[in-house]
């Protein structure tokens, strides 16, 4: 036996010592762990009883002596009142909506949201919906399982009025303002209940601008009520089997009329959100006497349909056929439907189904927006939250300049995300009551689908930024960080991709015949003009300003050129267009008397960005006929064999 010598002994201390501030690497991530001695405290598996002796191992290593896995001594982030935690939604607010009654509300529900809801989205997550096809006896009953705080998300939102204050209009224009905010404070902690909210919204709007009339004059008051046990969700079916936003040409199913002026749809959906709905709005195509139906567009009316089952416990006309996996949104039940003689009503006029939507897609546009917001803010508000307890060499990570310029980043992207889609939500409010100039509704519909496609994409990157701040612990599933990242990615997808929707700004450019881009030319410099006197935000105006002069010189060019032109630089323009009004809502709220410094820095750093980017990519040839075919080849570029 060899002996150990008090030389090595003290050796092996201080390599111990060492250890607890080197780089502790585990599987594909590295956290470096520079911890003060003190602040070690693992507890011992089994702990030793009085008057044993210790083994040798325990004395040299007592604090991990025997341990089976150590309890972390690293401080979770603490998700706070998301309300109160929010400096801009509140001076935006108290700005535009300045009612005790909405404020007290708001704070209300976040303390709410904060101590109870967060825990019900973690829920959601952890035990996703299960589908069950038969009963034990063998019969098909196709059953969505869900969990129990899926459920109470349901009876929540009635309650919390998150579809019908939209719909109850108390504040008048400013009422989608405060649907909104209630949503943005909801959304991050919804376990993702806020799609069928989404669709559930769009339905009851559709539902609305048609008329209000038999047979859903029943389904609005269910759509829009405040009371749990009456209150309906909407599904919105319209992805079949060739998928993506080509409605047109890629629905096949088809409406048979019935004696009684019903019909029984018949068709594939490929892709539905919240299969668990009540009720759905879908696409199809009617049959006349031979079965034969209209092709594109002008053969689509849109049908409203009950979920429900017949005496047996079958579904009426439908059979679910499998659940889809997906990367995210794992929490909302999400199916591929065969319809077979599902009863329906046609909604709108023959033909006219893809028209009667718009409203629809206006309203979910909107919804996406809010979310992707949302998320922003909240991985910005956990992680600034996490710098104040994690330590990292030597100090405090809310310490470290290059760490707090990180997050600030962040906090601007968030707050340009904010007031951007808050802004279409205040048009849509306008529109809403009749208030709008014709200026609101060009500005609506030029600005929907750019604030979807930018905000969207703006969520992924901020997320992963945010994620990236908690070091090793933003990738592990337990801490429910990650799961922020995989649902934020949906936000670029669902509802439109950032091409199609680049190139819905195109088409509604050319339907306006360019009334949209005058309505936001004329807006976005009316918003600087009162921030003409205010010094320190000379700066950013003069960024603001040369860009509107870039983008309208680009137009006239454009203007001069083959439709091909226009395309290619579509997702750069509406890039531009989003980031030059941000800058210009962001110096408007940084000019009005109650704004704060943080208002201004915010406005300067974000007018430090390039905020047209279409004019610098035109300057370097990327939109000229020669790029699509070398884009191609650089796609395709093979190994060649000579």
């Amino acid at each position: 036996m060899l002996l150990l010598t008090s030389e090595w002994m003290l050796q092996a201390m201080s390599m111990y010592r060492a250890v607890l501030h080197c780089r502790v690497s585990g599987g594909c991530c590295g956290v470096w762990r520079a911890v003060p001695q003190a602040l070690v405290h693992i507890r011992s598996a089994n702990v030793a009883k009085v008057g044993t002796r210790k083994s040798y191992e325990e004395q040299l290593y007592p604090t991990f002596s025997r341990a089976r896995i150590g309890s972390s001594f690293q401080e979770s982030p603490v998700l706070k009142n998301p309300f109160l935690e929010d400096a801009l939604l509140g001076g935006y607010l108290r700005r535009h909506l300045p009612q005790e009654a909405v404020l007290s509300d708001l704070c209300e529900f976040g303390e709410r949201v904060a101590k109870e809801v967060d825990g019900w989205g973690r829920e959601c997550e952890v035990n996703p919906p299960q589908l069950v096809h038969f009963d034990p006896w063998g019969c098909r009953v196709d059953h969505i399982v869900t969990s129990p705080a899926w459920k109470r998300m349901k009876s929540l939102s009635a309650q919390e009025g998150l579809v019908a204050i939209g719909y109850e209009r108390s504040f008048g224009e400013w009422s989608r303002v405060y649907q909104m905010s209630k949503l943005y404070i909801f959304s991050p902690s919804a376990g993702l209940y806020t799609c069928p909210l989404a669709m559930t919204d769009g339905a009851a709007k559709v539902i609305q601008s048609i008329g209000v009339s038999r047979p859903v004059q029943k389904a609005y008051s269910h759509l829009t009520t405040r009371q749990p046990d009456q209150f309906w969700t909407s599904g919105q079916w319209m992805t079949e089997r060739q998928g993506g936003s080509d409605v047109a040409t890629g629905t096949e199913t088809v409406a048979a009329p019935q004696t009684d002026g019903s019909y029984t749809l018949h068709g594939f959906k490929w892709f539905t959100s919240a299969t668990d709905a009540d009720m759905t709005l879908t696409l199809a195509r009617v049959q006349d006497r031979t079965g034969a139906t209209t092709p594109g567009s002008r053969g689509l009316s849109l049908f409203y349909a009950e979920v429900s089952r017949d005496e047996d416990g079958r579904l009426r006309g439908i059979e679910v056929q499998r659940l889809k996996d997906k990367l995210g949104t794992r929490q909302v039940p999400t199916a591929e439907l065969l319809l077979d003689g599902l009863p329906a009503h046609m909604l709108s006029e023959e033909g006219r189904g893809v028209a009667s939507i718009a409203n629809m897609l206006t309203i979910t546009r909107i919804h996406n927006g809010i979310s992707a917001a949302a998320t922003m803010r909240r991985v910005v508000q956990l992680a600034r939250d996490y710098a104040t307890r994690r330590t990292a060499f030597g100090k405090l990570l809310k310490d470290h300049p290059l760490h707090m310029q990180t997050l600030a980043r962040m906090e601007v992207e968030a707050r340009g995300a904010f007031l951007l889609v808050m802004d279409v939500c205040r048009l849509l409010g306008r529109e809403e009551i009749g208030v709008a100039s014709q200026l609101d509704t060009h500005l609506l519909r030029l600005l929907t689908p750019v604030v979807k496609l930018y905000t969207g994409k703006q969520a992924v990157a901020v997320v992963s930024e945010g994620l990236e701040s908690f070091g090793g612990q933003g990738y592990i599933e337990d801490t429910g960080l990650p799961i922020m990242l995989r649902d934020a990615q949906v936000l670029s997808i669902w509802e439109g991709t950032t091409n199609v929707l680049s190139l819905d700004v195109l088409r509604c450019v050319a339907r306006s015949s360019g009334m949209v881009l005058h309505a936001y030319f004329s807006h976005a410099k009316s918003l600087l003009a009162g921030a003409s006197s205010v010094s320190s935000l000379a700066p950013a105006v003069k960024a603001v300003h040369g860009a509107l002069s870039e983008l309208q010189n680009f137009i006239q060019v454009a203007a001069t050129r083959p439709p091909s032109y226009l395309e290619l630089a579509a997702r750069d323009l509406a890039y531009s267009l989003a980031r030059t009004y941000t800058g210009a809502l962001l110096i408007d709220h940084a000019s009005w008397e109650g704004a704060s410094p943080s208002d201004t820095y915010a406005a300067l750093r974000w007018c430090e960005q390039q905020l047209c980017p279409v004019v610098t990519k035109q300057a370097r040839g990327c939109y000229d006929p020669r790029t699509p075919p070398l884009d191609t080849a650089l796609v395709y570029d093979q190994l060649t064999q000579g």
